[in-house]
């Protein structure tokens, strides 16, 4: 891959410029300033994709609302991995035509990764006519020109052809909040997993230089952000396409420097690029995180290879071994997916005995949801729901034993946490996280939101802990 064909260059930025600017003027010609809703669906990314968004909403003049009744302009920016999100968004779709009906001049916009599925744009062109514009993740940078085309044109505007995918830097960025960050350092993804939609409809994998991300990390801490979370469909891969010798790693030794009080985060990691490099450069960096969320998805390796996961058990467990030996602390989460197609109970029991023997902090647990256009979509999947709920059950109640018994082992501990936000609960009204991302409810001051403290652990659950100040 070519990096000239990647990174779009500044003309084309500067066109998208010359379309937001025109929009501004249209809406001030209205003598009216529009009001913007933007939805956000599935993972980090999108809310990364949805604040750059509300930046380009924003140069067009534009202040935003919660409320569809009150939206001139609606995003409904969204996922494709798992199936209760689109009906979610199909619902959230069919519930606009009443606003759309109160205010035929409301421009609806479906974005996101569900959006460049091609049977999804083909269904919202027939049954959704109130949609005004669909567009994929690769077209985000271009939404100035496509809402301008909506505008001028008065004519629905669907861009969701396949491209390989491009970086568009300089896009402008609303962040919501002033404690937290995201940073994108790659898009895209090349693993292929036999059930996963997003290298369908992200593209292929495309760094960052590296100058731009540390660029962007040292305004965020200069800005006074205490976490700042790299994002990528798998960070593990960063700066290979880039063809520098410059890897993960390196990246994060490089952002380690920058002075400040702050900490990284980072996901999603894949087993297959994890490497003892890594772990030891998190080990050494004062300012990384010590939390690695390595999805594990299966604990058998012939399910392994039918997901199309290029790693084993024994790899996977070599990884564990190796960054808790060098990161006694480490705060350790995974994914997993039972009842894959073709899955046996046999199996399923082998990724219960591997949750077990690892003792993950946390999981993210999934049943299997198929997802069209994936080779897993098209596998036969003989057992019944009702059988992998089973199984299901057996995975949530071993982890969650897990869960509760190391969180109780943080009680009478102190701990550093950055306190973030409030709670709905008046007896721990403030939340927070420890370093290694455990949720920590305590009591205190909203005046607080923002800083880092030390919190005694005085009790806990299998969710979050609970403490006080020290």
């Amino acid at each position: 891959m070519e990096r000239k064909q990647v990174v779009l260059d500044e003309s084309q930025m500067a066109r998208q410029k010359d379309f937001t600017d025109k929009i501004n003027a249209l809406h001030r010609l209205r003598g009216k300033q529009p009001r913007a809703l933007v939805d956000t669906f599935g993972c980090q990314q999108n809310v990364a994709d949805s604040q750059h968004i509300m930046g380009m909403l924003e140069a067009m003049g534009c202040t935003f609302t919660d409320k569809a009744e009150e939206a001139d302009i609606i995003v409904l920016n969204t996922c494709a991995i798992r199936d209760h999100a689109e009906k979610r968004v199909y619902g959230n779709l069919g519930a606009l035509t009443h606003t759309k009906k109160a205010n035929p001049e409301q421009i609806i916009c479906l974005c996101g990764c569900m959006a460049q599925r091609p049977e999804v744009a083909e269904k919202v062109r027939k049954s959704y006519r109130h949609v005004d514009l669909v567009f994929g993740p690769q077209a985000m940078w271009r939404f100035p020109e496509l809402l301008y085309q909506v505008y001028s044109r008065r004519r629905r505007v669907f861009s969701v052809e396949e491209e390989h995918g491009q970086i568009a830097e300089g896009m402008p960025v609303v962040r919501e909040g002033t404690i937290k960050a995201w940073v994108s350092i790659m898009y895209g993804c090349n693993n292929f997993c036999s059930y996963c939609i997003v290298p369908y409809v992200r593209g292929r994998e495309r760094s960052r230089d590296p100058e731009k991300i540390l660029s962007e990390v040292r305004e965020l801490v200069e800005a006074g952000y205490k976490e700042i979370t790299l994002l990528g469909q798998n960070v593990n891969s960063y700066g290979k396409d880039l063809d520098i010798g410059y890897d993960f790693a390196d990246l994060l030794s490089a952002i380690d420097e920058i002075p400040g009080d702050y900490l990284i985060r980072f996901m999603s990691s894949q087993p297959k690029d994890a490497t003892y490099k890594l772990f030891d450069t998190m080990a050494r960096c004062k300012h990384i995180a010590k939390q690695l969320h390595l999805p594990v998805q299966s604990g058998s390796d012939r399910v392994l290879r039918a997901m199309n996961r290029p790693y084993d058990r024994a790899k996977y467990l070599d990884l564990i071994t190796y960054a808790r030996k060098v990161m006694p602390e480490l705060v350790l989460t995974s994914d997993v997916i039972i009842g894959f197609p073709g899955e046996t109970e046999a199996e399923a029991m082998e990724t219960v005995a591997l949750v077990k023997q690892v003792e993950f902090d946390a999981l993210f647990t999934f049943i299997f949801s198929p997802r069209p256009g994936t080779p897993a979509a098209k596998m036969d999947d003989p057992v019944p729901r009702k059988e992998k709920q089973v199984w299901f059950d057996r995975l949530c109640d071993a982890q969650n034993e897990i869960s509760a018994r190391l969180h109780a082992g943080y009680v009478g501990k102190t701990v550093r946490v950055l306190i973030d936000g409030e709670t709905d609960d008046a007896r721990w009204p403030l939340s927070s996280r420890t370093a290694g991302g455990r949720l920590v409810h305590l009591v205190g001051d909203k005046s607080l939101i923002g800083q880092y403290r030390d919190v005694t652990i005085t009790d806990s659950n299998t969710w979050a802990l609970f403490g006080t100040l020290a």
